[in-house]
């Protein structure tokens, strides 16, 4: 049994070969994309995929979209970012997993190796972190609108192989624009857990369940007064993950993502003076 591949794309030229080449294994691989102005759409027809078109609105929709209005020609879909690499060994373990029909699980979580600087950041990146990229279409669903979470509908389970991330292929700019929007999400993601949720103290303490005990943290780390909260985020990182064993690409690896940090509890403050009518 084979699967199917499915890649998001807006403005993936760059990136996108290398995903397809790394997938071309699959005798289905299906892009979405969101009109992009490069060459993305001509250099996903000329590897074999077909290509699908929608404006993108939120990831939410998009995915939501992909998986629930696009027919794939096998019950098993991976899902892949453009920027990410599928190794051989990888490779064989999902099609090893799907040629079990009988199994339980309707999902599959992967660690991903993040790269900067031609480096694995194997502790600045706070390794093992771990998405979900082999699915049943019919047992997944979709939540949040910033670090989209996966609702299945059945067991997850947990896959041995790695996806490469290369992250900063599109230059810093390209990052530094990405992060900007993610980090207005994030503020606002940010208001609605101060608002409604309280910290999962139990989840702080989880050994079993890495991705609840990520949530905790990110959860906790919004109630840290706006001075401290870039500043614990590089700490945490940098000293107490040992991203410092990373040498110079860890070090601005961490420095990157405290700044973003930064940017969150700024756009918060933002919105907050924006509620009470002062000025910004």
């Amino acid at each position: 049994m084979s699967i199917s591949v499915l890649i998001l794309t807006l403005h993936e030229e760059i990136n996108l070969p290398a995903c397809l080449a790394s997938v071309a294994w699959s005798d289905d691989i299906v892009v979405l994309d969101s009109y992009s102005s490069d060459r993305t759409v001509e250099i996903a027809r000329n590897a074999g995929a077909r290509v699908y078109k929608r404006r993108f609105d939120s990831e939410r929709n998009q995915r939501t979209f992909s998986l629930r209005q696009i027919r794939f020609n096998h019950p098993w879909v991976y899902i892949p970012d453009a920027d990410e690499i599928t190794p051989p060994e990888l490779r064989d373990e999902l099609l090893s997993i799907v040629s079990t029909p009988e199994r339980p699980q309707v999902a599959f979580r992967v660690r991903r190796k993040e790269f900067f600087m031609g480096r694995w950041l194997r502790y600045s990146s706070l390794y093992p972190t771990w998405f979900v990229r082999l699915v049943r279409p019919e047992a997944i669903s979709f939540e949040r609108e910033i670090n989209l979470r996966i609702v299945a509908n059945g067991p997850v389970g947990f896959l041995d192989s790695h996806i490469i991330h290369q992250s900063f292929n599109k230059g810093l700019e390209a990052w530094f624009d990405k992060h900007n929007r993610y980090t207005s999400l994030e503020a606002l993601e940010g208001l609605e857990i101060l608002k409604n949720r309280r910290v999962d103290w139990d989840g702080l303490l989880s050994l079993s369940d890495p991705v609840r005990r990520r949530a905790a943290l990110k959860d906790l780390g919004f109630r840290l007064p706006l001075p401290l909260r870039p500043s614990c985020r590089f700490v945490y990182m940098y000293i107490i993950r040992l991203g410092c064993l990373d040498g110079w690409p860890g070090y601005t690896y961490c420095r990157l993502l405290a700044a973003c940090e930064y940017m969150i509890a700024l756009k918060i403050l933002e919105f907050h003076r924006r509620d009470e009518g002062l000025p910004i």
